[in-house]
C-alpha cells in the first residue's frame, strides 16, 4: 500500500488542492457578502429566492472547505462581516443595482464556479475533494438552470448574437 491509498481523508493535500480549496473558500466568502447586498437591492420575489439560495449554497461551501482546510492544518481566509438587511426605498435611485443587472451577475458568477468546480475535480487526486466539487457542481448546474429560466421568464436575458438565417442545405 502506498501513501496515496486508503482512506481518502487520511492522505496529504497536494498544493493545487489546497490552493483552490482555499480560493473556493474565499470565493464563497466574498459571494455571501456580495449577494447579501444584492439581495437588499433586488425587488423581484423570484429574483430574491435565489439570491437566498445562492447564499446558503455559498455558506454550506465555505464551512465544508473551511472544515477541509483546517483538519489538514492550513488556515483558511478570514470571513466578512454580515451585511445588515436594507430597505430596497431606502437605497438611492442612482446607486441601486437592478434586477436584470443583478440577474446577469449571479448568471455570469454561477457560470464561472461551475468552470472552477470542474478544474478541481480535474486536478484533485483525493477522491473526497473531488467527490465535493463534483456536488458543488451539481448544485451549481441546477441553480444555473434556474437563473435562465428567470431570466428568459423575465425577459432579462440579453442573449449573444442569434443565427436567424441558417445556411441552405446542398
Amino acid at each position: 500500500m502506498g501513501i496515496l491509498s486508503g482512506n481518502p481523508k487520511d492522505e496529504p493535500m497536494h498544493y493545487g488542492e489546497i490552493s483552490s480549496v482555499w480560493a473556493a473558500s474565499l470565493a464563497a466568502k466574498g459571494m455571501i457578502s456580495c449577494y447579501q447586498a444584492y439581495l437588499n437591492h433586488a425587488g423581484d420575489k423570484e429574483l430574491k429566492k435565489i439570491i437566498d439560495d445562492l447564499i446558503d449554497q455559498a455558506k454550506l461551501e465555505m464551512k465544508e472547505c473551511d472544515t477541509l482546510l483546517t483538519d489538514n492544518g492550513i488556515a483558511p481566509a478570514p470571513a466578512l462581516p454580515e451585511r445588515p438587511p436594507v430597505k430596497l426605498e431606502d437605497i438611492p435611485a442612482g446607486a441601486r443595482f437592478t434586477d436584470p443587472e443583478i440577474a446577469a451577475k449571479i448568471a455570469a458568477d454561477t457560470s464561472l464556479g461551475l468552470v472552477a468546480c470542474s478544474t478541481v475535480m480535474g486536478q484533485s487526486i483525493r477522491e473526497d475533494i473531488g467527490a465535493l466539487f463534483a456536488k458543488y457542481h451539481l448544485t451549481k448546474a441546477a441553480l444555473g438552470l434556474r437563473i435562465l429560466h428567470m431570466n428568459k421568464e423575465k425577459g432579462w436575458l440579453i442573449p449573444p448574437p442569434l443565427q436567424v438565417k441558417r445556411p441552405e442545405e446542398k
